[in-house]
């Protein structure tokens, strides 16, 4: 792990801009000019008199925001109370509304429009007269997508994580918004449950705002955010609906303004050490394999270089302690946050982090000294963890040469070195009508392969990954299969799926050359994934293999089409993910 970026690592404390220095000064205070006339002229018309924003730090809230978004529809209300928190402290704060991003009903993914809302915020926090910025977001494209842009605009920013929702309930059950919508879909398929409760379950499976409350990749990426130092301290876990939470985006508001007079920039905060950190963490909590993907891309965008290796590297050191679905086996976000957070969770990890780097409310150091875990069956200890190394493997072979991933602390033990028989499918359409033919012959063995669903592929590699078990085979009790391919899952799904095969099948990847009948080994404690076919076989095949049409031909799938990078490499836009400045604009 390693930067191209040198900072000034000047805590907050050590300096103090004066109002002239303030950013926004350029386009408020600058004198005689008849750009800065006319600026203050429409903040007349948009209502205020020049005491309240000049002079003063102006602290821009971006809002993921919308009525189709249940993770942020409480955004509204917290963006209030962040700014109420800019005024008490003498800022001035204007909201912008940004991409919602949401993750229910975006399709045919949201990771399509990623990059799209990192541009966003870029070229927002760039363009106009913003001295720091206030990020909501939690839903699982938008913590990484704000954070790049903010990155990439360098200017002082803090995170305000949606939070969790509350935890399901059913018929005296507690339930996990999507681990157990999966789980739950699959008994309703083997004939188990009716249609009217499945009904029934579908009222009490997501009960308030918030985004999904197990360690979905929602909670990975925010608790991603904390850690990384770009929210306060426990802001990750605080239930969306909780006093505590509205209480934090005030703080958070408060604390933007200490960020823009002393302009502690997210270059001297997203090192390469807090970046170690990150991924310690993610693995430490059982998080979702999408952080892999997302981390990549964040640290690219903060000029450090980030990789499977060190993903590979780190998981080996770190044992899993939070005990949270679906990772865990029993626990839900609620629990984590009775009983102490992410704070109490660094606790337990201290030797393993680096504890003097800065963060936007002092050292990292500081804000977990003295603290305490209430519950060590939720949080566990060293000598009792929930598994002993971190939650995600790193495969490499011949069917992944540049790597893939699994979430193997989520899979049946007895799949974690397997050998069966390839069956594929060419795309997630066709899987869907095809899954239950018993022309296919699967069984409890096959291994399932899914293709044409990566970053080109899919387009945007949606959430394909956690492949469904024909009907025939969960009536017979089968819960789990190995299941290929270069798509993600979702953070709250379970399995023996290997996912992110890089490079994808759209591009030739070896995806694209398997054929049903082939023998597929999995062995994941000797991190190898291998397609049971000789080189020379492979090469002939490969000679017959015909590029798939592009799916675009206009727009911004073109774009896309064009810029987006393989998983390995973060899915970023290869013009956004490059080294190099962007001047601030002229502004009088």
């Amino acid at each position: 792990m390693s930067t191209d970026r040198s900072t000034d690592r000047r805590g907050p404390d050590d300096r103090r801009l004066s109002p002239e220095q303030l950013r926004s000064h350029q386009w408020y205070g600058t004198e005689g000019q008849l750009r800065t006339w006319s600026h203050n002229a429409r903040m007349r018309q948009l209502g205020y008199e020049g005491e309240e924003y000049e002079g003063r730090p102006v602290v821009a809230v971006l809002n993921t925001w919308s009525d189709i978004n249940p993770c942020h529809v409480h955004l509204r209300e917290r963006a209030e109370a962040v700014k109420r928190g800019v005024w008490q402290a003498g800022g001035f704060p204007l909201e912008f509304p940004v991409s919602t991003l949401s993750e229910t009903y975006q399709k045919p993914t949201p990771m399509l429009y990623r990059n799209l809302l990192a541009m966003e915020t870029e070229e927002l926090l760039r363009s106009y007269p913003v001295d720091a910025a206030v990020l909501l977001g939690g839903c699982d494209k938008s913590t990484p997508a704000l954070l790049m842009g903010a990155a990439s605009a360098d200017v002082p920013a803090i995170f305000v994580p949606a939070g969790p929702m509350l935890p399901g309930h059913w018929r005296g059950e507690t339930l996990g918004s999507g681990t157990d919508m999966w789980k739950y879909w699959d008994e309703h398929r083997a004939g188990n449950l009716t249609d009217c409760e499945l009904r029934e379950l579908q009222g009490g499976l997501a009960r308030s705002p918030g985004h999904c409350m197990t360690m979905g990749t929602a909670s990975t990426m925010t608790a991603a955010a904390e850690v990384l130092g770009m929210t306060l301290p426990g802001a990750s876990s605080i239930p969306a609906v909780d006093s505590a939470h509205e209480r934090m985006a005030a703080a958070s508001g408060r604390r933007a303004v200490d960020l823009a007079w002393t302009a502690l920039r997210p270059s001297e905060i997203l090192t390469p050490e807090a970046f170690e950190d990150a991924v310690t963490t993610v693995l430490g909590l059982g998080g979702s394999t999408n952080a892999v993907i997302h981390l990549i891309a964040m640290a690219g965008r903060a000029g450090v270089q980030l990789s499977l290796d060190d993903f590979d590297r780190v998981a080996r050191t770190v044992p899993v302690l939070a005990n949270v679905r679906p990772g865990g086996q029993t626990y839900l976000m609620e629990d984590f946050y009775f009983a102490g957070g992410l704070p109490a969770f660094l606790s337990r990890i201290t030797d393993l982090l680096h504890l003097e780097r800065p963060t936007v409310n002092g050292r990292l150091g500081d804000q977990i000294e003295g603290v305490e875990v209430h519950n060590e069956d939720v949080i566990r200890t060293r000598t009792n963890p929930v598994a002993a190394e971190g939650g995600v493997a790193v495969l490499r072979g011949n069917l992944c040469p540049d790597g893939a991933v699994i979430k193997h602390i989520a899979a049946e033990p007895r799949l974690l070195k397997h050998t069966g028989t390839a069956v594929v499918f060419d795309d997630y359409k066709t899987m869907q009508r095809t899954i239950n033919d018993p022309e296919l012959g699967i069984t409890a063995d096959s291994v399932l392969v899914l293709r044409g669903s990566g970053p080109k592929g899919g387009p945007g590699m949606p959430e394909y990954g956690m492949l469904p078990i024909p009907d025939h085979l969960l009536k017979q009790g089968v819960r789990d299969m190995v299941r290929l391919s270069d798509a993600r899952m979702s953070g709250t799904s379970y399995g023996a799926c290997v996912l992110h095969i890089a490079p994808e099948s759209h591009v030739g990847g070896p995806l694209a050359l398997v054929r049903s009948g082939d023998t597929i080994t999995l062995d994941v404690a000797a991190r190898s994934l291998q397609l049971d076919v000789s080189d020379e076989e492979l090469e002939r095949r490969r000679s017959d293999w015909t590029p798939p049409a592009e799916r675009h031909e206009r727009g911004y799938g073109v774009l896309y089409n064009e810029q987006i990078t393989q998983a390995d490499t973060g899915c970023d836009f290869a013009f956004l993910a490059g080294p190099g400045t962007v001047a601030d604009p002229y502004a009088s």
